[in-house]
């Protein structure tokens, strides 16, 4: 591993867990780990393009007809693809397929990338993802096998205990708080062989337990707010991203678009991107 490494652009595709869902935003938006990791690479690489092309609920058969062809087009440095999750998750999987799909995607960006990085995603403790322990664990033996075969990074999030830490989750119990995705931007960023910035494996500091009514009146709360209405998609066949595009992808044209920092002159931190303009060595395909 290169260590120290340089990144000038970064791509990132997949379902909710790289849209950035549950890390909310004052304006309504999604930030996430793929966003708080982008921001810091841009800060060490002047001209930093990055593309977020995610969409919550997707199965790993849509992101691969939907993203993964934009994403090569790229040729980004690096590329991030997490997907397949939402698949072990229903109900009925067809495994074969699974595999398969996820297959086509790793043989179609590894060679558009200089880094492919794919991910063993982190799981909440608790009876409801013990039940498709077996899949999961199938699928995260599968990415460890594509990624040998591929020359890709695995960042193994999954045998992280501080991020199956309920603490560490969202009301939903689905999607990581704004302090997981902290760490995930962190574990990303050390695989790619940069100086670390913070313990992302550290236990969560220990908390009194909750009292008892207290934890099934937040059963209830989330039984009516996230189970019932996810139950609900799961019969009726709808998902919560249908109609929806990656933040940087433009359906009209089908085709994806990078943002580069706003001010390119700033130093520190980014505090704003903007849409990249064609002709300025940031289209897809520019390295």
């Amino acid at each position: 591993m290169e260590l120290n490494a340089s990144y000038t652009s970064l791509v990132a595709v997949g379902d909710s867990f790289t849209e950035g869902m549950s890390d909310l935003l004052p304006d309504g938006t999604y930030r996430g780990w793929a966003d708080v990791l982008a921001t810091r690479l841009a800060g060490r690489s002047p001209g930093f393009r990055y593309a977020n092309l995610a969409v919550r609920g997707k199965l790993i058969g849509q992101i691969v007809d939907e993203q993964v062809a934009a994403a090569a087009a790229m040729q980004a440095d690096v590329v991030t693809l997490v997907g397949g999750l939402n698949d072990t998750l229903r109900p009925k999987c067809d495994m074969g397929m699974v595999r398969g799909r996820l297959e086509e995607a790793v043989e179609r960006l590894a060679p558009s990338c200089k880094r492919l990085v794919l991910m063993r995603s982190p799981g909440r403790n608790g009876p409801v993802f013990d039940r498709f322990r077996p899949r999961v664990e199938a699928l995260f033996a599968l990415i460890e096998e594509l990624a040998d075969r591929h020359g890709a990074s695995v960042v193994d999030l999954y045998s992280a205990p501080s991020l199956g830490d309920p603490r560490m989750w969202d009301a939903d119990r689905l999607h990581l708080t704004a302090e997981g995705h902290r760490r995930v931007a962190e574990s990303v960023w050390q695989t790619l062989g940069l100086p670390p910035e913070l313990d992302w494996r550290a236990p969560v500091p220990a908390s009194p337990p909750p009292r008892w009514a207290d934890r099934r009146i937040e059963d209830i709360r989330f039984a009516r707010r996230h189970l019932g209405p996810w139950i609900g998609r799961r019969l009726t066949g709808r998902s919560s991203g249908d109609g929806r595009w990656g933040a940087q992808f433009d359906a009209a044209t089908s085709s994806a678009f990078w943002i580069t920092p706003a001010d390119a002159t700033a130093p520190g931190p980014v505090t704003g991107w903007r849409r990249a303009a064609a002709g300025d060595g940031t289209e897809p395909g520019a390295r």
